[in-house]
């Protein structure tokens, strides 16, 4: 039996911002449906290297593709020159169970994040949405603001990070691909004067205050993904319509994890899953005066559809390599 084995450079090769938000609002579709089998990730902890190892499986009916991906985070590794996330996704046939390609699933892992942001900001943004805030300037943050200017005309950017050099660099970066105006601002609050406020850190302690968060404000909270972790205020979850990717593992690992966990909001105040708005199943945002949040989590489904597309790609255009595992 073979394998295709694609490593980045395949990954990259094949696929673009645009057709991964494409793929993943199909996948949050589905989902939102009730139409995909996907148990919540599981954790390994790693103390001793303050970092964690999770496993992501994943089965479309409908499409009838199925795989899992392997995926670590390890916020020390800037130290050594890695990435902090580094991930492994394997296609495996429905019919026999064997696989059918093993890929490099950094690449995707940023892309497919960077996507659901600018889904839930189609679906949850006001219309007239043009300055965007962004907190955080790292890989995830490039992916946001790309799958943003696919959804929205933007007009300006503000952007601020622990280093103030990190947040020029970003900007020399972006300024590639988005056609705007960038600022660099010295504090979060300064960020938070906008129509889509972008969150991409690693906290455990909230950094947005409520206060400093406009009425109209969408945001994507994109941050905190294993437990402990959150970026905002719990008096903002409060007074806003938070929508999770999913719900089981928002609750336990997402934005709303510590919050719901010390009893500061209820399951009650979360309004639905992204899949639901996407489907019709649920409405979105209510007035043009509402806060809205995105709590992303990460699903596998998003990794599953965007790998499916590498593959169709990589198989269509003959690249890759053909390994024998049996």
């Amino acid at each position: 039996m073979e394998v295709l084995w694609l490593d980045q450079s395949d990954v990259k090769s094949v696929i673009d911002i645009s057709l991964t938000l494409d793929a993943v609002e199909n996948g949050f579709r589905e989902h939102g449906l009730k139409k995909v089998q996907m148990p919540p990730k599981s954790y390994l902890y790693f103390d001793k290297h303050n970092g964690d190892l999770r496993t992501m499986p994943s089965f479309m009916e409908e499409k009838d593709i199925a795989g899992v991906k392997i995926v670590n985070v390890h916020p020390d590794n800037r130290k050594k020159g890695l990435p902090t996330v580094m991930a492994v996704i394997v296609l495996n046939s429905t019919e026999t169970g064997s696989p059918l390609a093993m890929m490099d699933g950094t690449h995707i892992t940023d892309m497919r994040t960077g996507a659901a942001g600018g889904v839930a900001t189609k679906y949850l943004a006001r219309p007239d949405s043009h300055v965007v805030g962004m907190v955080g300037t790292g890989g995830q943050a490039h992916t946001q603001l790309l799958a943003l200017n696919e959804v929205i005309e933007i007009e300006e950017v503000k952007v601020t990070c622990r280093n103030i050099s990190h947040c020029e660099s970003f900007i020399k970066d972006m300024k590639q691909f988005v056609n705007c105006d960038f600022y660099v601002k010295e504090s979060i609050e300064e960020v938070c004067d906008c129509d889509v406020l972008v969150t991409t850190t690693p906290v455990r302690k909230p950094i947005v205050e409520s206060g400093w968060v406009n009425e109209g404000t969408h945001i994507n909270a994109i941050g905190a993904d294993a437990v402990g972790k959150q970026e905002l205020d719990p008096a903002l979850l409060k007074r806003s319509r938070i929508i999770v990717d999913d719900l089981v593992q928002a609750s336990h690992s997402g934005e709303v994890n510590v919050s719901l966990s010390e009893g500061m909001i209820s399951k009650s105040d979360i309004h639905a899953e992204i899949g639901e708005v996407v489907a019709g199943v649920t409405a979105g945002r209510q007035s043009d005066e509402e806060i809205t949040i995105f709590d992303s989590t990460g699903l596998a489904v998003q990794d599953l559809v965007t790998a499916d597309l590498v593959y169709t790609k990589a198989v269509e255009m003959g690249i890759g390599k053909k390994m024998k595992l049996f």
